[in-house]
């Protein structure tokens, strides 16, 4: 009796083992026809450059007149330029400069955004995308080429120079924007083309706020004339372009020391867009 139940105690361990075995090395499978997504492609720049030596001596030379004249120690000083206050240099970084003319002041920004999509669905260009249409709308501008699945222009060289009639005017690309005057020149808020003679060009259409079409992925730029106080005037052009997943945006102002003066639009442009051109080139290499 004691070795017929010992036996069917054997067999009942056996079964369960084996229907544990059965069933365990299943258990971290995935299910049958279950879908596996996808991450997104990650952006094509991981690190940013130092702003502060993004721009060689001798452009920042020619867009900040009145700082070759200073002593050597001073000059060196205006072409370092000062670092933005970041908390986090991997995404953002931004390096500014000025310099005093007996005429007028300079002051040059540069601001280098590095975006990055936390959506593993979203890829960090089509994030990148978004953030700089949103700025594209708040300057009140719209581009075909910031709508995700678009042809994107490539970048071409630059050619050309712009006008002599500025001293320290650096060369652009000579090709003209098809876009130019899309803004509405009977605007009263200060900007270039202003009936309050906010440029010197008068109504000349290519100097107004414009998308751009030879600068990155996509680009525009922005012409402001404001009051500093009750009488001075500045005029500050921001060029503004996408490149993969990193926004680069350039500020230039100008402050005549004479409140009668109204700084030049076109001139302005110019030097923006040349500086924004050779970081173009610079994020190109």
């Amino acid at each position: 009796m004691a070795y017929v139940l010992g036996t069917a105690l054997l067999a009942t361990l056996a079964v369960g083992c084996s229907s544990s075995t059965g069933t365990g090395g299943s258990a971290a499978d995935s299910k049958p026809g279950e879908a596996t997504v996808a991450a997104a492609a990650p952006g094509k720049y991981r690190t940013l450059p130092d702003p502060c030596r993004a721009i060689t001596a001798s452009t920042l030379q020619d867009a900040l007149p009145g700082a070759a004249e200073l002593p050597e120690d001073q000059q060196k000083k205006v072409y370092e330029g000062s670092a933005t206050v970041t908390y986090d240099t991997d995404r953002r970084v931004g390096c500014r400069w000025k310099s005093e003319a007996p005429d007028s002041s300079h002051t040059l920004f540069v601001d280098f955004e590095r975006v990055v999509s936390y959506d593993p669905a979203v890829s960090d260009d089509d994030r990148a995308r978004e953030v700089y249409t949103k700025k594209e709308t708040a300057a009140g501008l719209t581009s075909p080429s910031a709508s995700p699945g678009s042809t994107e222009k490539a970048v071409p060289a630059s050619s050309g120079s712009a006008s002599g009639s500025a001293s320290h005017a650096l060369s652009v690309p000579a090709s003209e924007d098809k876009d130019a005057g899309k803004s509405d020149s009977g605007n009263n808020d200060g900007s270039s083309g202003t009936a309050d003679g906010g440029t010197s060009d008068g109504a000349d259409e290519s100097v107004l706020p414009r998308t751009l079409d030879d600068l990155g992925d996509s680009a525009f730029l922005d012409d402001l004339l404001t009051r500093a106080g009750s009488t001075a005037q500045h005029r500050t052009v921001s060029v503004v372009f996408r490149t993969s997943n990193v926004i680069v945006t350039v500020e230039y102002t100008e402050q005549p020391t004479t409140s009668t003066v109204v700084p030049d639009s076109k001139e302005l442009q110019d030097t923006a867009r040349a500086l924004a051109q050779k970081l173009v080139d610079k994020f190109s290499e």
